[in-house]
């Protein structure tokens, strides 16, 4: 799927469009936020990742009401007033772009920490490769030399995030990084 063009700036996945819910043009969400009472306001507009091919290519999607069936988020879209039209909408990836808005303390989007550097004691480990995200905590997945290590991002073990020093700073526990019978040291690529 293409995405439309749009200007340059940093822009979210926020949900995907599931199926048709009813007959008046209503869709089922996948939401990829942890706050959609901000996100899917009404009016809030969206970026449309579709086929080349679709009618709603380099179109955007206004959302006109979201309700919850069942648990089930169920978005309005003005310009969607049948099922068919919905049909058509399924698949679809809905962006948003970043603004400037206050951000909470200690609180980052995985972008933001995709690529940072990662150090102990000043010395660099390796470089977070990407974040997956569990029921009980995030993990920072952080390419080292010697392969991927998963570090639970938790405030004990990720003492510092520096997005600007592009730095995150760690104080893991002993075995983490290491390999078996190495030290912090070796580790980090120091020779003891």
């Amino acid at each position: 799927m293409a995405r439309p063009e749009r200007p340059p700036g940093t822009e979210l996945r926020v949900g995907r469009l599931t199926k048709a819910h009813g007959l008046k043009g209503a869709l089922k969400l996948d939401l990829y936020t942890d706050d959609p009472a901000r996100r899917f306001v009404p009016g809030a507009t969206f970026a449309l990742q579709v086929p080349d091919s679709s009618p709603w290519h380099g179109q955007r999607l206004e959302l006109v009401e979201l309700k919850w069936f069942n648990g089930v988020p169920v978005g309005f879209f003005a310009g969607v007033t049948d099922r068919t039209a919905a049909e058509g909408l399924v698949k679809a990836v809905l962006w948003v772009e970043v603004g400037e808005e206050p951000q909470e303390e200690d609180a980052w989007y995985y972008h933001q920490l995709v690529g940072l550097r990662v150090l102990r004691d000043g010395v660099e480990l390796g470089r977070v490769v990407r974040v997956d995200e569990l029921p009980a905590q995030d993990l920072l997945a952080v390419e080292t030399a010697h392969g991927e290590v998963l570090v639970p991002f938790v405030k004990a073990i990720v003492t510092e995030v520096d997005v600007a020093g592009g730095t995150v700073t760690v104080d893991p526990p002993g075995g983490l990084f290491e390999e078996p019978g190495e030290s912090g040291a070796e580790a980090a690529g120091e020779t003891p």
